[in-house]
């Protein structure tokens, strides 16, 4: 099994909590899902829980990276008697198991004990449902983040006897392609405090965010009504974003149809036919690439370019800051670009009003959808106070524990 510098901090540790904080790319999740899958294989009748947000965000996070651990090492798919993929629970031939949870609430976390517990993206569980968890836990606590923010990790753990912090970042992932370290460290010349939470791994107070105003929601209500689908066009280092925008009662519902690298146009047609999409809906399109939406209009697709103009990012927003606006869960990508979409700040910290041009590929294709299809004046929309852009210095990093 390839693995990094962080499995072995991981594995070798001898604390009951290590508290993994790290920036994009840096391969702490892989790493200590590497360290469990050995745990379970050393010692037999092991219980292993991971722990995420809700069940859409561990599908496209630690479930995925479990899964291409297993599948791609022969020696642990041979010790592994089943995976169920219904309940998310592998089976290892000498008893052990893992097994991959959400929970409502901190009553759902009294259910069950365990030997060891990963809990993955802490900074979305609160800290009622951590503390049932662990104190149900026998061996050892993982927990793994990106320091957006100080919160209970910080309040509450750090700094304690028994609890281990390992800082990382990209730098410490020898797997991560040099196309994404070098749009990781530009964020540098964009937004420090971005590049120091991101590439750095540094706890910081990311403020002056664009979306306010969303929620999550479980569906898309029946009666809502379809707008348009929004794409924004993507290959190799970009993914291409598609999702699909309802009304209903004068709010937004957004949901994410697929979010992708690789794809070429065809796989486009075929990516949204097989989304149950009708040709007879419109798709709003990045107007930038005209050759790829005529091919796709070719194809029998009704598509549109996104009305660009000189301001038209600002107006966008402003547009859809003027709705209320529900994210379906199964939205991941989605609402991890609302979490760090934000203002731009100048050197002296003061936000300024221009996005940072990062992590925006679905807000994109939402954006192309309100300059077409929705309107300041528009009937129905619930006006909201938009949010102040407040100036922020930045937070002094946790230097302890780097690597």
């Amino acid at each position: 099994m390839q693995t990094s510098v962080l499995f072995d901090h991981n594995y070798h540790s001898q604390a009951h909590i290590v508290v993994n904080q790290g920036g994009t790319s840096s391969g702490k999740t892989y790493a200590i899902l590497q360290v469990l899958f050995c745990l379970a294989c050393e010692t037999g009748g092991l219980v292993i829980t991971v722990c995420g947000q809700d069940m859409p965000n561990l599908k496209a996070g630690a479930i995925r990276d479990a899964l291409n651990i297993y599948k791609s090492n022969p020696p642990l798919m041979a010790a592994i008697k089943t995976y169920n993929k219904s309940d998310r629970f592998f089976e290892f031939i000498n008893g052990s198991a893992i097994e991959f949870r959400s929970y409502e609430n901190s009553q759902d976390a009294k259910s069950g004990k365990r030997d060891y517990l990963f809990i993955n993206e802490a900074n979305g569980i609160s800290w009622e449902v951590y503390n049932e968890l662990a104190l149900r836990t026998k061996s050892r606590v993982y927990i793994d983040y990106n320091p957006n923010t100080e919160f209970w990790v910080h309040d509450k753990l750090l700094g304690q006897e028994g609890v281990q912090l390992i800082i990382s970042d990209h730098r410490h992932n020898p797997f991560v392609d040099n196309a994404v370290r070098q749009k990781i460290e530009a964020l540098k010349h964009v937004d420090t405090e971005l590049w120091k939470v991101y590439a750095r791994g540094l706890t910081g107070k990311i403020s002056g965010l664009i979306f306010t105003n969303w929620q999550i929601c479980e569906a898309i209500p029946d009666d809502a009504r379809l707008i348009a689908t929004g794409l924004d066009f993507g290959f190799t280092n970009d993914p291409t974003a598609c999702l699909q925008v309802y009304k209903q009662n004068g709010e937004l519902w957004v949901h994410e149809v697929f979010y992708e690298h690789g794809l070429t146009n065809t796989d486009i047609s075929t990516k949204l036919r097989k989304n149950g999409l009708s040709v007879n809906s419109e798709v709003i399109a990045d107007s930038a690439e005209p050759k790829s939406i005529e091919e796709l209009r070719r194809m029998g697709w009704y598509i549109s370019p996104a009305k660009k103009g000189a301001d038209s990012v600002a107006n966008s927003i402003d547009i859809l800051q003027r709705y209320k606006i529900n994210i379906t869960r199964g939205s991941t990508n989605l609402r991890n670009e609302l979490g760090r979409y934000k203002w731009k700040t100048d050197r002296a910290g003061r936000t300024i009003n221009e996005p940072v041009d990062a992590w925006n590929h679905l807000i994109d294709a939402l954006r192309y959808v309100a300059l077409n299809k929705l309107g300041i004046n528009n009937s129905g929309a619930v006006r909201s106070k938009l949010p102040v852009r407040q100036s922020h210095a930045g937070a002094d990093p946790l230097l302890n524990g780097i690597l």
